[in-house]
């Protein structure tokens, strides 16, 4: 009996503890860790929503980057990070759901992190060189068929969505292409600009830029629909890659038993942020969807996401490093 009364306390004391944790929280600067180089997508967003958390919570947001391996030098960084909410993870989709699947060793389990909130998603396009030999998607699709093998992609590093979308690809078209894996979106498109390789599947927020300065053509869009933003570009399920659809998206997450009440103040001022004028003007501006939502809904949404590549990496036989 005495032991029983000593572990209801105990756990009374302690509820009562990270409730206090909660309501006290945050009392000084909260630092983000975006695990990619400055310039790419989830800084920029990442970027932008923090000065609006900073409005919601009172206290600086600070922006770091901490890019390599894929993501995972940044993520190890807030996993080990003591849970008390001045150490938050900005990712992209690979240190979140596939980096474990991808690399040999690899010191965090990205299911233990306390999702955040979704900030951002954004569909992913087929884009070209703009010297490219094929003039439209279905010049495309031929062209890598009669040269296995000699097309160079981009990515943003392996594993990246930019990556995994290419082996879908290839998977679903039947087709080889050489993998030319970069460190972030900018060095990859700065190859692609250059001439240096051929194509990526980049999101639409970093491509359309190109594509309306020439700079880059984009021939086809991963979504099931025509784009309001492009009505002119086909998309590669009406062009016979049935069902074929990407998109990227950026969160935040806390480390591992974070207290439920600092995550969920946490995810109000991402929502709140993703509300407010400035945001909504600017991701319309850059073709960005903004989500938000609940801890539990980003939960979920990375849980399915973590499911459809992981079927994309076997199918593909892609290898670990």
């Amino acid at each position: 009996m005495r032991a029983l009364l000593a572990l209801i306390v105990s756990l009374t004391i302690s509820g009562s503890a990270a409730f206090a944790q909660g309501a006290n929280y945050p009392t000084r600067p909260i630092h983000i860790i975006v695990c990619v180089p400055a310039g790419g997508g989830v800084d920029t967003v990442t970027r932008v929503i923090a000065k609006g958390m900073e409005k919601e919570l009172g206290q600086a947001v600070v922006v770091e980057n901490r890019a390599g391996a894929g993501g995972n030098i940044g993520a190890d960084a807030v996993y080990h990070s003591k849970p008390d909410g001045y150490t938050l993870l900005a990712a992209q989709p690979s240190p979140l759901t596939v980096n474990p699947m991808l690399y040999k060793t690899i010191s965090f389990d990205p299911t233990q992190f306390e999702p955040v909130a979704i900030m951002s998603s954004v569909p992913n396009v087929l884009l070209v060189r703009p010297n490219f030999p094929a003039k439209t998607a279905k010049e495309f699709i031929a062209y890598v068929k009669a040269n296995p093998g000699k097309i160079n992609f981009a990515s943003q590093g392996i594993g990246t969505t930019s990556h995994l979308t290419a082996a879908l690809f290839e998977s679903m078209t039947g087709t080889k292409m050489v993998h030319v894996p970069f460190k972030g979106t900018t060095p990859a498109l700065n190859a692609l600009i250059g001439g240096h390789v051929d194509m990526i599947f980049m999101e639409l927020a970093s491509a359309i830029k190109l594509h309306r300065a020439g700079r880059a053509r984009i021939l086809a869009v991963a979504t099931l629909k025509r784009l309001p933003s492009l009505p002119n570009i086909p998309t590669l399920d009406e062009l016979g890659v049935k069902g074929f659809e990407s998109g990227t998206w950026n969160a935040i997450a806390a480390p591992p038993k974070t207290p439920k009440a600092i995550v969920a103040k946490l995810n109000k001022a991402v929502n709140a942020a993703l509300k407010s004028p400035e945001v909504k003007a600017l991701f319309a501006k850059v073709n960005l969807h903004p989500e938000g939502g609940t801890p539990e809904r980003a939960a979920a949404f990375i849980k399915e996401q973590t499911k459809v590549w992981d079927g994309v990496i076997k199918q593909a036989h892609i290898p670990t490093r």
